[in-house]
């Protein structure tokens, strides 16, 4: 860049006038500045710049690149606004030329908005994070005043082909024809193939609008209707697959070749659509292109996200929390996007409540196997205590996000389980103190802390082994590092193991005490002795890492006997 004081900008000395920019109006002329641009490029070396009275450091910083496709937001646009469009010719699209042909086009803009309706998907799930959405909506109302009337009107226009598509079934029987029946395109032959492609895209329509009322209803109480749409949505998008054949028959040679590629089953481009047309209202940011998906991958896409929205709806709402975690850590095995996770998360959370019915401080008691009365106590009105109730319910909404944005949550939310136990356990001295005779009330408030307390360990715990484990799903961690990591889970694990018998043995024997005093059984001693399930489970994970640690040493340290010993033979002596 030039030494000379940039005009516009004070000098070192402070003297230099600082001149205000001009900006461009209607009486403003512009001329073609290629030919100087030419010549200055001639004789600039790199890191100078050229620039005008009016256009500053500031301004050159934040300019546009021209002609870079990461930057300049304008030259993959066709239009720049609505109002060019429609000077252009290209809107309004007329679609009422021909009887036949709007129907087609009808079709063809069904299947594009298909495609539209979730493009993102193109982006890798693990890598998307939930802050990169915007939910900018350039002006487009989302709740608009009609959307009360979308069922209705469904239903009305459902029922209007259907009488059309009965028609057709009772013209080839040569029964007489309703006379206030008309055709939907002039070829008598397409007509009960139309009649077919638009009934079940419209169909699918209804009961997929049906399974997102149904699903938001509160507490869980449509995930039974839900179901049952899903299943219906799953027909018609058979229904809808089946139709691309006659679909593309009707336009015979000009849509020959693959379709892969195709927003619509008829391989057309759709009239009426501009995905560019709003990449100038967008954030000040490089333009983050989408690429609509084809017809085919939509209808997989959609095809997928019924399956997940079913599994959701087949969930029994467990108001046990260990289940709930495994179910919701078992779901995000199968990749669910967006749609589905936020399904997921309202319904687990609802007005502060679990499935907006069981209060946090219930669910916490219950999950440290608390009795059932203790679920009332007046000890859910401490502080701390009210922390802990959000701090699960942050823990769900959490593991509803993507791996990504999961595991960057966690990391940091260690912290906060951490702070919360030393809080507890604050709480817990000065409320009791070193005071050994006390009140029943009192005893019982203990009890409660002390299970709290052992059950913040544990989860922290879990919390710990869920942030390592994601690690080796997002491939975030080298060869060299696995031994660390394995032996990080070593402990992790030992430790959750530990809390979590300990979590046991303490409900137990409490469970014990409350029960009449005889004389324990040969059963009652095994059962005591006996492992619990959870934790020989743990056990083995341990058992596991262990070993995948003194293979990475092994491997590490470069000797060639792991490789006999991994194959099941003994090393040479």
């Amino acid at each position: 860049m030039a030494d000379n004081p940039v005009p516009g900008e004070a000098s070192m000395d402070g003297h230099s006038p600082k001149l205000a920019s001009i900006p461009a109006s209607d009486s403003t002329v512009w001329a073609d500045a290629s030919t100087l641009l030419k010549a200055a490029c001639t004789g600039l070396r790199d890191g100078e710049l050229i620039h005008g009275d009016n256009f500053n450091l500031f301004a050159a910083m934040s300019a546009l690149e021209i002609m870079d496709p990461k930057i300049d937001s304008g030259i993959v646009c066709t239009y720049y606004s609505i109002d060019e469009a429609i000077e252009n010719g290209a809107a309004p699209i007329p679609i009422s030329l021909d009887c036949t042909i709007d129907v087609q086009r009808t079709i063809d803009v069904m299947d594009h908005l298909l495609a539209c309706e979730h493009g993102i998907r193109v982006i890798p799930w693990h890598k998307l994070k939930e802050e990169d959405l915007f939910t900018m909506t350039y002006g487009l109302p989302l709740n608009g005043d009609g959307d009360d009337k979308c069922l209705s009107m469904l239903n009305a226009v459902e029922e209007t082909i259907s009488r059309q598509l009965r028609a057709c079934k009772a013209a080839s029987s040569k029964r007489r024809l309703p006379e206030d029946l008309e055709p939907l395109q002039s070829n008598p032959n397409l007509e009960e193939g139309f009649c077919k492609a638009l009934l079940c895209r419209l169909r699918f329509r209804k009961h997929f609008f049906h399974v997102l009322a149904c699903m938001k209803r509160p507490q869980g109480r449509g995930l039974e209707s839900a179901r049952k749409h899903l299943a219906s949505c799953m027909t018609e998008l058979d229904s809808i697959l089946k139709s691309a054949d006659f679909i593309r028959s009707c336009f015979g040679e000009s849509c020959e070749g693959d379709i892969d590629d195709k927003t619509t089953a008829s391989g057309r481009e759709p009239i009426g659509f501009d995905a560019m047309l709003n990449s100038r209202l967008s954030a000040p940011t490089p333009p983050r292109a989408i690429k609509i998906l084809s017809w085919k991958k939509a209808v997989e896409y959609f095809v997928k996200l019924l399956h997940d929205l079913d599994v959701i709806c087949s969930y029994p709402l467990d108001p046990h929390l260990e289940s709930l975690l495994r179910f919701v850590v078992q779901f995000q095995k199968s990749q669910p996007d967006l749609v589905a996770r936020s399904h997921l998360q309202l319904l687990l959370v609802q007005d502060g409540k679990l499935y907006g019915r069981d209060p946090f401080f219930a669910v916490i008691t219950k999950a440290a196997a608390l009795p059932e009365a203790t679920k009332n106590h007046d000890i859910q009105k401490n502080e701390s205590i009210l922390q802990l109730g959000m701090l699960v319910m942050n823990l769900l909404k959490i593991l509803c996000t993507n791996t990504a944005w999961q595991r960057r949550k966690h990391g940091k939310f260690l912290q906060d389980w951490r702070v919360i136990y030393v809080q507890l356990e604050l709480a817990f001295r000065n409320e009791f103190g070193e005071v050994s005779s006390s009140s029943n009330d009192e005893n019982i408030s203990m009890k409660i802390f002390q299970h709290i307390l052992l059950w913040v360990e544990e989860q922290t715990y879990w919390i710990a082994f869920r942030f390592l484990i994601l690690g080796f799903e997002l491939e975030l961690y080298s060869t060299s590092e696995y031994c660390m990591v394995y032996w990080y889970l070593y402990a992790v694990l030992t430790k959750l193991a530990e809390k979590t018998h300990l979590k046991i043995a303490v409900s137990y024997d409490t469970a014990k005490r409350k029960g009449k005093k005889k004389k324990d059984s040969p059963k009652d001693l095994a059962r005591e002795s006996r492992i619990p399930p959870a934790v020989l489970f743990l056990q083995c994970y341990i058992c596991l890492s262990e070993g995948l640690t003194m293979v990475t040493l092994l491997v590490l340290s470069g000797s060639c006997d792991v490789l006999l010993i991994v194959r099941g033979h003994n090393p040479p002596v």
